[in-house]
């Protein structure tokens, strides 16, 4: 009689310990999954120290397409900063020009926020928002162009960026739609299109 007993503890509590563990791996695999869903689907979840001191949030975005820019003050495409900020003009009603200045090409970025701020408002009028000086490729690339940068994240595509001013389009749901290099102006009909 107590060995039966002493079997019958025994397979319920194997069986109480084999329901918790797959318990456990279910909740394991539910978390898993939302959160590689919840950081691949858009860009929201990211944030960037803007160059006043603040801070951008991609969130306040929502309902707007997004055009996120690596920028530079001494290159041969810096001049693409007023095609930027007419673009920016032109549509804020359903889009935000995001530049984010980098040193990572040529060291043609070097000045410190606050020069860049000013450099970016007198020469070229600027007003889209700007953050603080990122790394946008490399070993301390900023989470978010990892993000834009390899499909396994953002589920569209893979882009090199190799040089300044590269940029990104993303719809009004933070979805990345498109990837241009440097030599696509910002008031390209390749762009354009996707503001009608």
């Amino acid at each position: 009689m107590r060995i039966i007993a002493a079997l019958l503890f025994a397979t319920a509590a194997t069986a109480c310990t084999s329901a918790q563990t797959k318990s456990n791996t279910k909740t394991t695999e539910v978390t898993m999954e939302t959160t590689t869903e919840a950081t691949s689907t858009n860009v929201y979840s990211y944030t960037m120290p803007s160059i006043d001191g603040g801070t951008i949030n991609l969130a306040d975005y929502k309902g707007k397409k997004i055009l996120i820019v690596n920028t530079a003050s001494e290159c041969g495409y810096t001049r693409q900063y007023e095609g930027l900020e007419t673009l920016y003009a032109g549509h804020k009603d359903k889009l935000v020009v995001l530049g984010v200045p980098a040193n990572n090409f040529g060291g043609q970025e070097p000045g410190t926020n606050e020069q860049i701020a000013s450099f970016c408002k007198k020469n070229y009028g600027v007003t889209f928002p700007l953050t603080a000086k990122q790394e946008v490729v490399g070993e301390n690339q900023h989470p978010m162009f990892k993000w834009l940068t390899t499909k396994d994240q953002n589920n569209v595509l893979d882009a090199k960026i190799k040089w300044n001013f590269n940029k990104f389009l993303l719809d009004e749901n933070g979805k990345l739609l498109a990837y241009f290099p440097s030599s696509v102006e910002p008031n390209s009909d390749e762009i354009l299109n996707y503001l009608k």
